[in-house]
């Protein structure tokens, strides 16, 4: 019974220490962290779009620490990246930014200790750009592909990516997320559309259906399922919105706003993750010789 009770308070400290950080640092040079997701138990992975890092912050932490060095399993600029935890995987979204060397593919690594399972080359295409990742019921990856108007499909146990749908109206793809089992909801961060895809029982996409929104997007770019058939979304605006669907309409919600170049969020309990990116310090030439500050992560309590 000691044992049980030492065991006990260990646990609430613990989740005591993580419910009382509310920012989280990316360290190094302008790394210009793009994409975020999380595990059950509070650990933190983000990407690194400049630096070709990939960051892990233990439950707890206050500041992520370089986890998988540039280069490794063929990493290049790092967008998107999702942690799987049924197959023990961190898939990230790795992009050539110059069209030399290594091709824009979705990179997979051990979800625990980081080492290489898999690369997965995009089809031939111009300009592609691998963005966002999401888990189907069925294990397959799917990937946004924010430079030409297509998702890609990784099947489980697959070897490579197809495409799974393409239409014209996908003008900038970038968010991705499950509603539920049969239903794909994608944003275009230029345009500011949002589209339900539905799943069929076979795994094949039925035609999308660009949604009516009740509030203008700016900019939308990450998403994560928020229950069943409602996401979080954050907007570069700098909002972090809760979406609930009612047929063919999106209500917007923000949750709040004030976020300096918001490019992705993760949910971690009750707790969101909006990750301020700041990219436009890297792609606007007015802000590019410019200070961007601290890139971090902030703690928003979810209702």
């Amino acid at each position: 019974m000691k044992q049980i009770r030492i065991l006990a308070m260990m646990t609430a400290g613990l989740c005591l220490a993580a419910t009382s950080v509310t920012e989280i640092t990316i360290p190094g040079d302008r790394p210009f962290p793009e994409s975020v997701t999380s595990t059950a138990d509070g650990t933190i992975y983000a990407g690194s779009l400049a630096n070709h890092v990939i960051f892990k912050a233990a439950p707890g932490a206050a500041t992520a620490e370089p986890w998988i060095k540039p280069g490794a399993n063929g990493l290049l600029a790092v967008l998107g990246v999702l942690a799987d935890e049924k197959s023990g995987t961190l898939w990230a979204c790795s992009t050539n930014m110059t069209s030399e060397g290594e091709p824009t593919a979705l990179k997979a690594f051990d979800l625990k200790t980081g080492a290489p399972k898999g690369s997965y080359p995009f089809p031939p295409a111009p300009r592609s750009i691998c963005n966002d990742i999401a888990i189907g019921p069925d294990g397959a990856a799917y990937v946004t592909d924010t430079g030409n108007p297509r998702i890609l499909r990784l099947k489980r146990g697959g070897s490579k990516l197809e495409v799974w749908t393409n239409d014209p109206r996908f003008d900038s793809l970038d968010g991705i997320a499950f509603g539920d089992n049969s239903t794909i909801y994608v944003n275009t961060v230029q345009s500011g559309h949002l589209f339900r895809i539905p799943l069929s029982g076979t795994g094949t996409a039925g035609r999308a259906v660009q949604l009516e929104v009740t509030a203008k997007l700016e900019s939308p770019d990450g998403m994560r399922a928020d229950g069943k058939n409602r996401l979080l979304l954050v907007e570069g605006a700098g909002r972090l919105d809760r979406v609930t669907f009612d047929g063919d309409t999106a209500k917007i919600e923000v949750l709040k706003n004030g976020f300096n170049g918001s490019t992705a969020v993760t949910r971690v309990g009750n707790t969101a993750w909006v990750l301020e990116g700041k990219v436009a310090y890297m792609m606007d030439p007015k802000l590019k010789d410019q200070d961007p500050g601290p890139f971090r992560l902030y703690a928003v309590t979810l209702k």
